[in-house]
């Protein structure tokens, strides 16, 4: 999300990006940029990462599945009812899943590290990011 800074701007009044760790399950890893307030997967598909997200973020298509690492768990906020029911639909899901829409990147996310799930990915053969 890196944008036009007029000249004489003051740095120091830009809000600080965060981190995002983003890994395919072959392997493959991206760490895009994230700001605080955008969700999980907004900042994912605004990177051209290959998340289906085929609801844009309505809580009502399960195909944003992530895993998130139980170092991280503490973190977040308990998943409502809706998401734990979209969850219930995924054959593999488990108590590291969560949907991305409903995650909000914040400040103490800074670093966090999501695994997308087969089932949410784009179908392709090459995986260009950024």
């Amino acid at each position: 999300m890196p944008k036009d800074i007029p000249f004489g701007h003051d740095d120091d009044a830009d809000p600080r990006f965060l981190k995002l760790s983003v890994h395919l399950t072959d392997g493959t890893r991206f760490a895009p940029e994230a700001a605080a307030g955008y969700r999980i997967m907004e900042l994912m598909r605004a990177y051209g990462l290959p998340i289906k997200a085929e609801c844009g973020g309505a809580c009502v298509c399960a195909t944003c599945h992530v895993r998130i690492p139980v170092a991280w768990q503490h973190l977040l906020p308990a998943p409502s009812d809706e998401e734990l029911a979209k969850l219930d639909e995924i054959a593999d899901a488990d108590e590291t899943s969560r949907l991305a829409c409903q995650l909000m990147m914040t400040d103490e996310l800074d670093g966090l590290e999501v695994e997308l799930q087969p089932d949410s990915l784009i179908p392709q053969t090459n995986w260009v990011a950024g």
